[in-house]
């Protein structure tokens, strides 16, 4: 699907205004094209000029979030925890680059994933069909964490996703992980 080709998909479409309900319950949307989206951390007026690599899955992955994981989600859309930079990371870009991390972490273009953390994922995906979603949460949880322990900028947010990255891998590594809820970092969501 094209860069902007997505934007007249009417599931699309209907995924970005339950985004915005979830996010922003109390606030009407101008518009599908609006200024108002930057205040969920879109580079623009127009959201689907940033959902390039990801496409879909990143949307759903948000939306996932948002509706599963509530607090957690209000929590870091509303920077509403810890010591914060002056130039924080925008939200949903971050999260369109966690889905994209994801998935280069994975493997998941290939056919069939060539590193630890990506066999393990498919035995625990073989198990439970919204592994990846819930893996997504984690990994946005932990890279939220990662920014305010590093006390981050704009200028570090790759220097962060990495260093979530890293951490991600480690945990799916683990032997003793057969389910999603076994990572050490579930623990980081809340409802």
């Amino acid at each position: 699907m094209g860069q902007f080709a997505c934007f007249t998909c009417p599931l699309f479409l209907e995924a970005l205004r339950a985004l915005w309900q979830a996010s922003f319950p109390d606030t009407d949307l101008s518009g599908l094209v609006s200024e108002q989206w930057k205040d969920m951390g879109w580079q623009g007026p127009n959201p689907s000029t940033d959902f390039r690599g990801c496409g879909f899955v990143s949307l759903e992955n948000l939306l996932f979030f948002a509706r599963t994981y509530p607090a957690s989600y209000n929590r870091i859309l509303f920077k509403q925890e810890g010591m914060r930079s002056a130039w924080e990371y925008p939200f949903a870009v971050a999260g369109i680059n966690v889905s994209f991390m994801l998935i280069q972490m994975l493997d998941l273009y290939s056919a069939k994933p060539k590193s630890l953390p990506g066999v393990n994922f498919l035995k625990i995906l073989s198990e439970d069909e919204a592994a990846f979603d819930v893996l997504y949460c984690i990994a946005f949880q932990m890279m939220d964490a990662q920014w305010l322990a590093m006390r981050a900028s704009y200028l570090q947010f790759k220097e962060v996703i990495h260093a979530t990255r890293i951490q991600l891998e480690r945990e799916l590594s683990l032997d003793d992980i057969h389910r999603i809820r076994d990572l050490p970092a579930y623990n980081l969501l809340y409802k």
